[in-house]
């Protein structure tokens, strides 16, 4: 285990046996279903219940529901989105298993948009070739999940602890999870720093977009789940892989934070991408056009912008109608207008901006990682099912499958007390007031859609001078939110540039101008990160497996078929 934040001693703890770390469709499906089984189980949540990630996701969930569709199918289109690094057998679990997890969560309470005769109203996005997406409210599908799983929460009673950043993995003397430690924003029964203590750690804490200046993640998608997996000394995979979505509302250069997403689900039910000049330019590129898998219309949305020195696309469906805006996607519709945009009249302008992270904390196909006793899933996680880029609408499918079985697992094991925990390692440095735009800056220029050798090595030299020692002019950041945040930033930033600048060539999300080309015969292989002990900040290695496939043995511990490298 390497350093720890800088943080007080914890001063209040909470005794479970299941600690779930947030509150997206991930987590609290963990958590309803340990509950259910009669474990101890506590959710700490960063924000509301409901302010995580699932509540934005627009398009849908995908799922082979409809008349002639099968999960066979669902599987090759997830193989080839991912780009050739997919787990197989995490994918047949998520597609066979996947029909069954939505009509779970449909009898939980959740309200899917329908059609005329009663049966689930389905669309496509990009990389499906079968009508599969089922959605919600239009284009509200997220909303409508978080606030099923939400209610079945309260009416559950499971012990809740908002407003609560975790901190660091607690261990006992043999390494097993022991529980976490939190720090509650503001008053209430619990405040400040304190701790939950339980045998089972369930990292579920979303993405990590907020590393980039423009993402469509909320605030709270600070990379928590992997910085404190990566300094509890688990490994992490595929971080190099960050999904850009193509349409994203362009609302000026100077734009930074959380952008308007324009759901793929837009371009599914016939929009078209266009140049200023209303060219068509994905006719040709792909035999699925604008629906073709999400980095390859992104790529092809930088490359036009590139040539035609833009600053952004268009996204026309004028030929929808009012009517259609309106029933089909009336939250996009709104978003647009409050930005002056009317999307029946004239185009949307558009540009690809960081959304959702393929790669984070590598678990086996029981969401267990390589520390004893502690799980993630959901976008913190990376089961080997996106590879190099998520097929469109399985992330809450991901989220909901693999999330069924951890709780499985978990009930698996036999009932027992949290561990003692140990001491915990001595804190590490904080980065200094103001690196968290610094962070988002470097990453954005150097690690973003575009990528190559001195672009990557330009960011990795400015994440590491943000925390250099030495400098005595420098004001000390204090402990809190913030630094805690930035903290977790930095990690996961040095993280994604490291596997970034070690994968030469070009797959899915991650595009290499100097390595233009896919190149299997070399990078047909998953990168593993760990973090050691170093100063001012964790060292990091990185080695490559031998083969595609991401969870050869139980507990996924280093297998015979893998390498090992610094």
């Amino acid at each position: 285990m390497t350093a720890a934040l800088a943080a007080p001693g914890a001063g209040w703890a909470i005794e479970a046996e299941v600690v779930v770390v947030g509150s997206g469709v991930a987590g609290l499906t963990v958590a309803l279903r340990c509950a259910a089984a009669g474990r101890r189980t506590v959710i700490v949540t960063k924000a509301r219940l409901d302010a995580g990630s699932t509540r934005w996701a627009q398009g849908g969930i995908a799922a082979a529901l409809g008349e002639g569709d099968t999960p066979e199918q669902h599987l090759a289109d997830t193989l080839v989105a991912g780009a050739g690094l997919c787990d197989e057998d995490a994918v047949r679990a998520l597609v066979t298993e996947g029909p069954g997890a939505v009509r779970r969560l449909i009898a939980l309470g959740a309200r899917f948009d329908t059609d005329e005769a009663g049966a689930l109203a389905l669309t496509r996005e990009g990389g499906h070739h079968r009508r599969r997406i089922a959605h919600a409210g239009g284009d509200a599908t997220g909303a409508e999940i978080s606030r099923a799983l939400v209610a079945a929460v309260r009416a559950a009673g499971i012990r809740t602890v908002e407003n609560a950043l975790a901190l660091d993995l607690l261990k006992d003397a043999a390494g097993r999870a022991a529980g976490v430690t939190l720090h509650v924003m503001g008053e209430g029964r619990h405040d400040g720093v304190g701790a939950v203590h339980a045998p089972a750690v369930v990292l579920a804490t979303g993405g990590m977009g907020q590393i980039y200046s423009a993402t469509t993640n909320p605030a709270v998608s600070t990379g928590d789940g992997v910085a404190i997996a990566l300094r509890a000394g688990a490994e992490v995979s595929d971080i190099e892989f960050v999904q850009f979505h193509p349409t994203v509302l362009w609302l000026g250069p100077d734009a930074e934070g959380q952008q308007p997403l324009i759901s793929e689900a837009v371009r599914g039910e016939g929009a078209h991408l266009v140049d200023a000049a209303g060219e068509r330019f994905m006719v040709g590129q792909h035999e699925l056009a604008e629906l073709a898998p999400r980095d390859i219309v992104a790529k092809a949305i930088t490359r036009r912008m590139l040539e035609q020195g833009a600053q952004h696309m268009y996204l026309d469906g004028r030929h929808f109608g009012d009517a259609m805006w309106e029933r089909r996607f009336p939250t996009i519709l709104a978003a647009c207008r409050a930005h002056g945009i009317d999307p029946v009249t004239e185009p949307v302008p558009v540009a690809p901006a960081a959304h959702y992270a393929s790669g984070g904390v590598r678990t086996d196909l029981a969401g267990r990682t390589t520390v004893p006793g502690l799980y993630a899933c959901g976008e913190t996680a990376c089961t080997g099912v996106h590879g190099a880029n998520r097929l469109a609408s399985n992330s809450l499918l991901e989220g909901l499958v693999f999330a069924e079985r951890i709780a499985a697992a978990v009930l698996a094991e036999p009932r027992a007390a949290a561990p003692a925990p140990v001491t915990a390692p001595a804190p590490g440095p904080l980065p200094p007031p103001g690196a968290r735009t610094a962070i988002q800056r470097l990453m954005t220029a150097g690690a973003g859609v575009l990528r190559s050798a001195a672009s990557l090595a330009a960011a990795a030299r400015g994440l590491d001078e943000l925390v250099a020692e030495g400098d005595d002019d420098r004001k000390p950041a204090e402990p809190g939110v913030e630094a805690w945040e930035t903290a977790n930033l930095h990690l996961v930033a040095r993280a994604l540039v490291t596997a970034a600048l070690r994968r030469e060539e070009t797959r899915g999300s991650h595009w290499r101008e100097d390595h233009p080309e896919r190149d299997d015969a070399h990078w047909c292989r998953h990168l593993v990160l760990t973090a050691g002990r170093g100063a001012p900040e964790p060292a990091l290695a990185v080695r490559a497996t031998d083969t595609t496939a991401f969870t050869e043995t139980p507990g996924i511990g280093r297998s015979q078929g893998e390498s090992s490298s610094e």
